[in-house]
Protein backbone atom coordinates (compact mmCIF):
# COMPACT_ATOMS: atom_id res chain seq x y z
CA UNK A 1 0.00 0.00 0.00
CA UNK A 2 2.49 2.50 0.90
CA UNK A 3 4.43 1.46 -2.49
CA UNK A 4 1.12 2.55 -4.07
CA UNK A 5 0.72 5.66 -2.57
CA UNK A 6 4.46 6.73 -3.26
CA UNK A 7 3.98 5.63 -6.83
CA UNK A 8 3.46 8.06 -9.78
CA UNK A 9 0.75 6.68 -11.55
CA UNK A 10 -0.92 6.44 -7.57
CA UNK A 11 -0.53 10.05 -7.23
CA UNK A 12 -2.09 11.11 -10.89
CA UNK A 13 -4.99 8.92 -10.07
CA UNK A 14 -5.88 10.70 -6.32
CA UNK A 15 -5.03 13.72 -8.31
CA UNK A 16 -7.79 12.68 -11.07
CA UNK A 17 -9.80 11.82 -9.08
CA UNK A 18 -10.13 14.47 -6.76
CA UNK A 19 -9.95 17.20 -9.68
CA UNK A 20 -13.23 15.10 -10.84
CA UNK A 21 -14.87 15.49 -7.24
CA UNK A 22 -14.08 19.26 -7.51
CA UNK A 23 -15.98 19.43 -11.15
CA UNK A 24 -19.30 18.01 -9.66
CA UNK A 25 -18.86 19.92 -7.17
CA UNK A 26 -18.52 23.12 -9.00
CA UNK A 27 -21.47 21.84 -11.48
CA UNK A 28 -23.58 21.57 -8.57
CA UNK A 29 -22.63 25.28 -7.08
CA UNK A 30 -23.16 26.59 -10.55
CA UNK A 31 -26.37 25.09 -10.96
CA UNK A 32 -27.75 26.91 -7.70
CA UNK A 33 -26.30 30.24 -8.03
CA UNK A 34 -27.34 30.74 -11.03
CA UNK A 35 -30.89 30.65 -9.76
CA UNK A 36 -29.66 33.68 -7.98
CA UNK A 37 -30.54 35.79 -11.55
CA UNK A 38 -33.14 33.61 -12.21
CA UNK A 39 -35.03 33.44 -9.59
CA UNK A 40 -34.00 34.69 -5.96
CA UNK A 41 -36.98 32.61 -3.82
CA UNK A 42 -35.57 29.64 -5.38
CA UNK A 43 -31.88 30.90 -4.78
CA UNK A 44 -33.03 31.30 -1.06
CA UNK A 45 -34.43 28.34 -0.61
CA UNK A 46 -31.72 26.02 -1.93
CA UNK A 47 -29.04 28.05 0.34
CA UNK A 48 -30.58 27.66 3.29
CA UNK A 49 -30.79 24.07 2.61
CA UNK A 50 -27.24 23.85 1.83
CA UNK A 51 -26.62 25.59 4.96
CA UNK A 52 -28.70 24.47 7.13
CA UNK A 53 -28.84 21.06 6.33
CA UNK A 54 -26.89 18.49 9.02
CA UNK A 55 -25.82 15.87 6.28
CA UNK A 56 -24.71 18.65 3.72
CA UNK A 57 -22.87 20.70 6.82
CA UNK A 58 -21.44 17.93 8.84
CA UNK A 59 -20.40 15.43 6.17
CA UNK A 60 -20.55 16.87 2.87
CA UNK A 61 -18.76 19.98 3.57
CA UNK A 62 -16.00 18.65 5.32
CA UNK A 63 -15.57 15.68 2.68
CA UNK A 64 -15.11 18.73 -0.13
CA UNK A 65 -12.44 20.64 2.27
CA UNK A 66 -10.67 17.30 2.42
CA UNK A 67 -11.26 17.30 -1.47
CA UNK A 68 -9.74 20.79 -2.37
CA UNK A 69 -6.85 19.74 0.31
CA UNK A 70 -6.07 16.67 -1.69
CA UNK A 71 -5.95 18.51 -4.85
CA UNK A 72 -4.45 21.48 -4.30
CA UNK A 73 -1.15 19.14 -2.21
CA UNK A 74 -1.03 16.30 -5.24
CA UNK A 75 -0.71 18.41 -7.01
CA UNK A 76 2.21 20.70 -5.68
CA UNK A 77 3.80 17.09 -4.98
CA UNK A 78 3.44 16.32 -8.87
CA UNK A 79 4.97 19.70 -10.06
CA UNK A 80 7.95 19.05 -7.49
CA UNK A 81 8.16 15.43 -8.60
CA UNK A 82 8.10 16.45 -12.46
CA UNK A 83 10.52 19.01 -11.89
CA UNK A 84 13.20 17.00 -10.48
CA UNK A 85 12.35 14.30 -13.04
CA UNK A 86 13.53 16.49 -15.47
CA UNK A 87 16.94 17.57 -14.47
CA UNK A 88 19.30 19.99 -15.92
CA UNK A 89 17.28 21.40 -19.15
CA UNK A 90 20.04 20.20 -21.64
CA UNK A 91 17.93 21.39 -24.77
CA UNK A 92 17.05 24.78 -24.87
CA UNK A 93 12.68 24.81 -24.11
CA UNK A 94 10.78 25.67 -27.51
CA UNK A 95 7.55 26.71 -26.11
CA UNK A 96 4.39 25.37 -27.67
CA UNK A 97 6.39 23.25 -29.56
CA UNK A 98 7.03 20.74 -26.43
CA UNK A 99 3.78 21.46 -25.06
CA UNK A 100 0.73 23.89 -24.91
CA UNK A 101 1.08 27.19 -22.65
CA UNK A 102 -1.85 25.72 -20.18
CA UNK A 103 -0.38 22.22 -19.46
CA UNK A 104 3.19 23.88 -18.77
CA UNK A 105 1.39 26.49 -16.29
CA UNK A 106 -0.98 24.27 -14.51
CA UNK A 107 0.80 25.19 -11.00
CA UNK A 108 0.52 28.91 -11.60
CA UNK A 109 -3.44 28.98 -12.89
CA UNK A 110 -4.06 26.37 -9.82
CA UNK A 111 -1.72 29.00 -7.18
CA UNK A 112 -4.92 31.39 -8.73
CA UNK A 113 -7.88 29.12 -8.02
CA UNK A 114 -6.26 28.79 -4.70
CA UNK A 115 -6.02 31.91 -4.25
CA UNK A 116 -9.35 32.71 -5.38
CA UNK A 117 -11.01 29.40 -3.14
CA UNK A 118 -9.83 31.75 0.26
CA UNK A 119 -11.66 34.84 -0.89
CA UNK A 120 -14.46 32.92 -1.74
CA UNK A 121 -14.06 31.11 1.28
CA UNK A 122 -13.55 34.34 3.28
CA UNK A 123 -16.90 36.06 1.93
CA UNK A 124 -19.43 33.21 2.08
CA UNK A 125 -17.97 30.94 4.21
CA UNK A 126 -16.47 32.04 6.99
CA UNK A 127 -19.64 34.96 6.86
CA UNK A 128 -21.77 31.97 7.33
CA UNK A 129 -19.76 30.05 9.69
CA UNK A 130 -19.69 33.43 11.94
CA UNK A 131 -23.48 34.04 11.50
CA UNK A 132 -24.88 30.60 12.76
CA UNK A 133 -21.95 29.27 15.30
CA UNK A 134 -20.54 32.90 16.46
CA UNK A 135 -22.94 35.32 16.66
CA UNK A 136 -26.22 32.56 16.74
CA UNK A 137 -27.85 34.83 14.84
CA UNK A 138 -31.69 33.32 14.31
CA UNK A 139 -32.61 31.43 10.86
CA UNK A 140 -33.21 33.53 8.19
CA UNK A 141 -34.06 32.18 4.94
CA UNK A 142 -34.31 34.81 2.61
CA UNK A 143 -31.16 36.84 3.59
CA UNK A 144 -28.71 35.37 1.26
CA UNK A 145 -29.75 36.32 -2.42
CA UNK A 146 -29.14 39.89 -0.68
CA UNK A 147 -25.96 38.97 0.95
CA UNK A 148 -24.69 37.31 -2.25
CA UNK A 149 -25.66 40.54 -4.70
CA UNK A 150 -24.32 43.07 -1.58
CA UNK A 151 -20.69 41.09 -2.06
CA UNK A 152 -20.38 42.15 -5.75
CA UNK A 153 -21.15 45.54 -5.12
CA UNK A 154 -17.08 47.14 -5.01
CA UNK A 155 -16.07 47.03 -8.52
CA UNK A 156 -12.86 45.57 -7.25
CA UNK A 157 -13.99 42.27 -6.18
CA UNK A 158 -16.26 41.68 -8.86
CA UNK A 159 -12.99 42.05 -11.31
CA UNK A 160 -10.80 40.08 -9.22
CA UNK A 161 -13.80 36.78 -9.23
CA UNK A 162 -13.99 37.63 -13.44
CA UNK A 163 -10.21 37.20 -13.76
CA UNK A 164 -9.93 34.35 -11.84
CA UNK A 165 -12.62 32.44 -13.08
CA UNK A 166 -10.99 33.08 -16.49
CA UNK A 167 -7.93 31.58 -14.96
CA UNK A 168 -10.35 28.85 -13.79
CA UNK A 169 -10.99 27.91 -17.08
CA UNK A 170 -7.53 27.75 -18.11
CA UNK A 171 -6.94 25.03 -15.47
CA UNK A 172 -10.16 23.28 -16.04
CA UNK A 173 -9.45 23.38 -20.61
CA UNK A 174 -6.08 21.11 -19.45
CA UNK A 175 -7.18 19.29 -16.09
CA UNK A 176 -10.32 18.24 -16.82
CA UNK A 177 -9.58 15.98 -19.70
CA UNK A 178 -6.38 15.01 -17.92
CA UNK A 179 -8.16 13.57 -15.42
CA UNK A 180 -9.88 10.72 -17.58
CA UNK A 181 -6.19 10.01 -19.30
CA UNK A 182 -5.35 9.72 -15.92
CA UNK A 183 -7.84 7.08 -15.16
CA UNK A 184 -7.13 5.01 -18.34
CA UNK A 185 -10.40 6.20 -19.95
CA UNK A 186 -8.82 5.98 -23.81
CA UNK A 187 -11.14 4.35 -26.14
CA UNK A 188 -13.95 4.87 -28.18
CA UNK A 189 -15.48 8.07 -26.50
CA UNK A 190 -12.35 9.91 -26.03
CA UNK A 191 -13.13 12.33 -28.32
CA UNK A 192 -16.59 13.16 -27.18
CA UNK A 193 -15.39 13.16 -23.32
CA UNK A 194 -12.68 15.85 -24.63
CA UNK A 195 -14.83 17.65 -26.37
CA UNK A 196 -17.38 18.01 -23.78
CA UNK A 197 -14.93 18.95 -21.27
CA UNK A 198 -13.40 21.90 -23.38
CA UNK A 199 -17.00 23.23 -23.43
CA UNK A 200 -17.90 22.44 -19.64
CA UNK A 201 -14.51 24.50 -19.05
CA UNK A 202 -15.57 27.37 -21.17
CA UNK A 203 -19.35 27.44 -20.03
CA UNK A 204 -18.97 27.12 -16.67
CA UNK A 205 -16.56 29.56 -15.65
CA UNK A 206 -17.92 32.05 -17.88
CA UNK A 207 -21.52 31.72 -16.76
CA UNK A 208 -19.61 32.50 -12.52
CA UNK A 209 -18.50 35.66 -14.35
CA UNK A 210 -21.61 36.50 -16.11
CA UNK A 211 -23.22 36.15 -12.55
CA UNK A 212 -20.80 38.49 -10.60
CA UNK A 213 -21.00 40.98 -13.63
CA UNK A 214 -24.50 40.78 -13.22
CA UNK A 215 -25.24 41.31 -9.59
CA UNK A 216 -22.79 44.40 -10.04
CA UNK A 217 -24.69 45.82 -12.66
CA UNK A 218 -27.94 45.36 -10.86
CA UNK A 219 -27.34 46.31 -7.04
CA UNK A 220 -30.02 45.89 -4.70
CA UNK A 221 -31.57 49.60 -3.81
CA UNK A 222 -33.82 50.17 -0.81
Amino acid sequence: MSGLIKSSIARKVVMALSGLFLVVFLTQHFVINITSVIDPETFNSWSHFMGYNPLVQFILQPILIAGVIIHFVMGFILEIQNKNARGVNYVKYKGGANAPWVSRNMIYSGLVVLAFLVLHFYDFWVHEMAYKYVNFLPEDPTRYHEETVVKFAPFWRTILYVVSFGLLSLHLWHGFSSSFQSMGLNNKYSSAIKTFTKIFSVVIPLGFAFIALYHHLNPITH
